[in-house]
C-alpha cells in the first residue's frame, strides 16, 4: 500500500539557519516511516546535511511584510498551486503561521486538509503587525488543526484569533534527539564557563548575557555561538563594556558540532525576552548534562523543569546575581546538572514523531 504524500516547507533558504528548519529535518525524517514528505523551501548553499528524502525548491523572491508582501504571497500560491496539482498530496503541513508560504498552502489547498504548525516568530509578528495577524489568521481559519508546542503557545494563538478557532488547537510537545548519555559534568571552582548559542535577533536578547557578565561577582566567562543581526551591536556592546577577555564570539555551528562543545561548559545561558515556542536548543544542552539559566517566559518553567534556574527576562543585574549564585554552590550544581539531563528525557524526539503520525493519519481518515 503506497504511503499517503504529506507535503510541508518553510520560505527560507534550505539551511539549518533557525531551530524551525532544524526541527522540521528532524521531525519529517522519522515520519517517513509512515508518510512521504516532500518538503518546501527556498534555494540556500546546497551543502546542508539535511534529511528530507524528497525536496522541491521555491522560485519566489523572499519579501517581508510590508507593501511587496501580496504579491509575493501571490506568486507562491501559484507556485504552491502548480506543486499540489502535480503531487497530489494527502495532507499540507503548514509550518509557521504567518509565513508566505503557510499563506500559499492555505489558499492553493483546495480539498487538501491542512494542518498549520505554530513556531514561535510567527506569533510575535502577529502580536506586533495588523498585516501579520491577518496573514495568521487566515493559515488557522484554513486550517483542520493547528499544531501548538505548549500550552502557553495555545494560550497566544487563541487569544490572537479572538477564540474563535479553539477547538483546532492541539499540542504535540516538541523533542530533541537525545545522545546515549550527557557529556558535560560538574566541575569545581567559582567562575563558570557559559555557554549562549542560537540565532542572534532581538528577540533573542543576548546583550543581557554581556550586560550580566560586566555586573557578577566572579570574572566568568561566556561564549556567544551563532550568527544574526544583532551580532555586531553585541561585540560592540562587549567592547563598551571592556569585557573583551570575557566574551568571546564564534560563528554558527552545525549542530552536531555545537553538541559536541557542550562538553566544555557549566551551564547554558538563554536569555530570550519576549516569547519562546519551546526552546530546543536549551533542551539540547540539558541533554548533555548542561543546567540553564533562563528567562522566565511562559512555557518555559514546565519545559526545562528542575535543570534550569529562571530570572526577570530582560533584568541584567538578576542574571548575574544567578550566576554567581550557581557559581558558589557546588551541591547546586551538581543537583542542576543531574536534573537537567533527566528533564531532557522528557522531550524525546520519539515522542513529538508518535504525535504528529497519530494526529496526520487521524486527519487524512477523515478527510476520507
Amino acid at each position: 500500500m503506497n504511503r499517503p504524500l504529506i507535503m510541508t516547507g518553510i520560505d527560507l533558504p534550505l539551511e539549518p539557519s533557525c531551530g524551525s528548519t532544524i526541527w522540521c529535518s528532524d521531525v519529517y525524517q522519522r515520519l517517513t516511516a509512515d508518510f512521504r514528505v516532500l518538503y518546501l523551501g527556498l534555494p540556500g548553499s546546497g551543502t546542508w546535511k539535511h534529511h528530507f528524502l524528497e525536496t522541491a525548491l521555491l522560485a519566489a523572491g523572499k519579501q517581508p511584510y510590508g507593501p511587496a508582501f501580496d504579491a509575493y504571497a501571490a506568486q507562491l500560491t501559484d507556485e504552491v498551486a502548480d506543486l499540489i496539482g502535480a503531487h497530489r498530496p494527502d495532507l499540507i503541513h503548514a509550518q509557521h503561521l504567518g509565513f508566505g508560504l503557510a499563506l500559499a498552502f492555505a489558499r492553493a489547498a483546495g480539498t487538501t486538509p491542512v494542518v498549520s504548525v505554530a513556531h514561535g516568530t510567527d506569533v510575535i509578528a502577529a502580536a506586533e503587525s495588523a498585516q501579520a495577524l491577518d496573514v495568521f489568521t487566515e493559515v488557522v481559519a484554513a486550517s483542520t488543526k493547528v499544531i501548538v508546542p505548549t500550552t502557553a503557545m495555545g494560550f497566544e494563538v487563541d487569544r490572537l484569533t479572538r477564540h474563535a478557532y479553539t477547538d483546532r488547537l492541539t499540542i504535540v510537545p516538541w523533542g530533541v534527539p537525545l545522545p546515549p548519555a550527557p557529556t558535560a559534568a560538574p566541575t569545581s571552582g567559582h567562575r563558570l564557563n557559559l555557554l549562549h548559542a542560537g540565532r542572534l535577533d532581538a528577540n533573542k536578547a543576548t546583550a543581557i548575557g554581556i550586560e550580566a557578565l560586566a555586573l557578577t561577582r566572579e570574572r566568568h566567562h561566556l561564549t556567544v555561538i551563532g550568527s544574526g543581526s544583532e551580532l555586531p551591536g553585541l561585540q560592540n556592546r562587549t567592547r563598551t563594556l571592556r569585557l573583551g577577555e570575557r566574551v568571546t564570539f564564534e560563528p554558527f555551528l552545525p549542530r552536531e558540532e555545537l553538541w559536541e562543545r557542550f562538553a566544555g561548559f557549566d551551564a547554558f545561558v538563554f536569555t530570550t525576552r519576549q516569547l519562546e515556542a519551546f526552546g530546543l536548543v536549551a533542551v539540547e544542552a540539558q541533554a548533555h548534562g548542561l543546567p540553564v539559566l533562563y528567562g522566565d517566559l511562559p512555557g518555559l518553567d514546565h519545559t526545562l523543569g528542575d535543570g534550569g534556574m529562571a530570572y526577570q527576562p530582560g533584568d541584567a543585574p538578576a542574571l548575574a546575581a544567578l550566576i554567581d549564585r550557581v557559581a558558589a554552590d557546588e551541591a547546586l550544581r551538581q543537583d542542576l546538572h543531574s536534573a537537567a539531563a533527566a528533564n531532557a528525557r522528557r522531550h524525546d524526539l520519539a515522542n513529538t514523531v508518535a504525535e504528529l503520525t497519530r494526529l496526520s493519519r487521524s486527519v487524512i481518515e477523515g478527510r476520507r
